[in-house]
């Protein structure tokens, strides 16, 4: 009997919390529909990460009252068939907040100094990387950020402490929060022409999407950064500006396909830094995430916390 299926190793304090409130908590070896489906058979709750939760896996389960994303993306569940059963989709998105901020930072930093290409040349050698690098500071240049959320207000915290200029296009965030944080708000023309760095940080849709058009717009030699979602970005568009040397580099952590396929063109592609969706994965974001996401099974389904 599997009162929670968790689809994807949680991290321990979430499980504790699960089993002291007396919930038999079960995460599978495989995320094999075979392997599933005999738990969701007998789940009330389901907390589930990059997985998601399908139509069919949803339809199997039906004693499920509740399904939580393990993070703050729920686009991986059919939340149509979810509000059909009348079932909840809740999420944490406030849980990962600095991991994911700064690991975009890191990102930022990474192409700007040319880490990954000077950890190969140091290995292999090459110490005369030195003479032909062409790494650029930060103080002084502009950060683009699609989006003004959690995330996207904490990476301009940082860079205004790297001494950045920080522009926003945001159709969300009010323009006095802009104003005290000291970031500009402009549309996307203009955060495309304008931005020595773009890091997306939004939800897509036709205004904010990096598309072919748009990475046209992108000044010469920028960089662009995606943590957010794969989606947000035409991946064949950025490959072709990355391969003519239109720009400087990017790094990648969210993409559309997860994970990449062996012949991906991303994997080959230049002056591009690639992370396995690991942005919010810090111990501590892990830990927190973990522990809300237990909280919110507890609560939907009335079990006495602990």
């Amino acid at each position: 009997m599997t009162d929670c299926l968790v689809v994807q190793p949680i991290a321990r304090p979430g499980l504790e919390l699960l089993r002291g409130a007396g919930l038999a908590a079960f995460t599978p070896e495989t995320t094999d529909f075979s392997e599933l489906g005999p738990h969701l058979a007998t789940s009330r709750a389901v907390i589930t990460r990059n997985h998601g939760l399908s139509s069919d896996e949803i339809t199997a389960a039906p004693n499920l009252e509740v399904i939580v994303s393990h993070g703050a993306g729920t686009d991986a569940i059919d939340k149509a068939e979810a509000e059909a059963r009348g079932i909840p989709v809740l999420s944490t998105p406030g849980a990962n907040t600095a991991a994911v901020a700064e690991h975009a930072f890191a990102l930022i930093l990474s192409c700007a100094r040319q880490i990954p290409q000077a950890d190969r040349a140091t290995r292999a050698g090459r110490f005369d990387f030195r003479y032909r690098q062409n790494g650029f500071e930060l103080s002084g240049k502009t950060l683009g950020l699609v989006g003004y959320g959690r995330i996207a207000r904490s990476v301009a915290k940082l860079a205004r402490a790297f001494g950045m200029n920080v522009i926003a296009s945001s159709r969300h965030a009010a323009s006095s929060e802009l104003i005290r944080d000291g970031v500009e708000s402009v549309d996307m023309s203009a955060l495309c022409a304008r931005s020595d760095i773009v890091s997306l940080h939004s939800v897509p849709n036709k205004y904010n999407r990096l598309d072919a058009e748009r990475i046209a717009e992108l000044k010469r030699g920028a960089v662009v950064v995606n943590t957010a979602r794969g989606s947000l970005l035409d991946e064949s568009a950025l490959i072709s500006a990355l391969r003519s040397g239109r720009l400087a580099g990017a790094a990648l952590d969210v993409f559309v396909a997860e994970p990449l396929p062996e012949d991906d063109p991303l994997l080959n592609c230049p002056n591009l830094v690639l992370t396995p969706h690991i942005g919010g994965s810090a111990r501590e974001a892990l830990d927190r995430t973990a522990i809300e996401a237990a909280e919110k099974v507890i609560a939907a389904l009335g079990m006495p916390g602990k």
